[in-house]
């Protein structure tokens, strides 16, 4: 385990990397006896920097939901990060590429909170009742740290989250059926990745389910109108400067933007 300063050195080492559009070494190497209580707790210090200069937490994204990437990351369970408003993009968006060191992108769901939902012992059927709508979201995923990297520093880096794209239908959580929601993700005109939604942990609400209740170990809750994102269920596509993306969710519209 580390101590606060050494978790607050961390949260100061991913803060750098923002501003200075590098990354830095990974915190796994810097401190050694790092944790996943403590990169938890560096994700909060960088937070409450980030808060600290303006910025608002809008909601939290959910990693790790696919148990291929659990097991690369030698990890038995997902991971959690928070969404601010700064990071938060519409259909349509040009996005500066100078706002992140290596973007990423991945097709998911986003779930928008129709009211307060704290656990313990939440499940599917309870986060499916406090959903006011479900929404298309791209995410785009960016590493401060060098890779490659352990579990702690992919969570002590916000579990990796970049940015957020919201478009498409907005539905209500029981008009489709969730788990079979489709799409394609084309970059350039070009098909790269399709799947399907059954892949987030076979429901898109279940890693919210558990979201919720990992959120009840540290006191705190989902809260109504906040932002989550389920998880990916695409590969993440890699993007530079002059991409031009769409998804494609079929009934539930498409999303498309670009970057400059």
């Amino acid at each position: 385990m580390l101590n606060e300063d050494e978790r607050r050195r961390g949260a100061e080492e991913i803060l750098r990397a923002e501003r200075e559009g590098k990354p830095v070494p990974q915190l796994s190497k810097t401190f050694p006896a790092m944790e996943i209580a403590d990169a938890y707790r560096v994700q909060d210090l960088w937070a409450e920097q980030r808060i600290a200069k303006g910025a608002r937490v809008v909601g939290h994204k959910i990693g790790l939901t696919s148990r291929a990437m659990q097991l690369a990351s030698k990890m038995t369970e997902p991971d959690y990060g928070r969404i601010l408003d700064d990071a938060l993009f519409n259909d349509g968006a040009k996005i500066p590429t100078s706002r992140f060191i290596k973007p990423r992108l991945e097709v998911e769901l986003a779930f928008v909170m129709g009211e307060d939902l704290g656990g313990p012992g939440v499940r599917i059927h309870d986060v499916l009742r406090a959903t006011e709508f479900v929404v298309p979201a791209l995410e785009i995923i960016d590493y401060r740290t060098e890779v490659p990297r352990a579990i702690v520093d992919t969570i002590a880096d916000n579990a990796a989250f970049g940015a957020i794209v919201l478009g498409g239908r907005t539905i209500r959580p029981f008009d489709v059926d969730i788990r079979w929601v489709g799409a394609t993700l084309s970059q350039n005109g070009i098909i790269e990745e399709s799947g399907v939604s059954a892949a987030i942990m076979g429901h898109p609400a279940a890693g919210i389910a558990w979201l919720v209740n990992k959120l009840h170990d540290v006191d705190a809750k989902l809260l109504k109108g906040q932002i989550v994102l389920a998880g990916s269920f695409t590969r993440p596509v890699d993007i530079a400067r002059g991409d031009v993306i769409s998804a494609d969710y079929g009934p539930l519209g498409t999303i498309g933007v670009s970057f400059i």
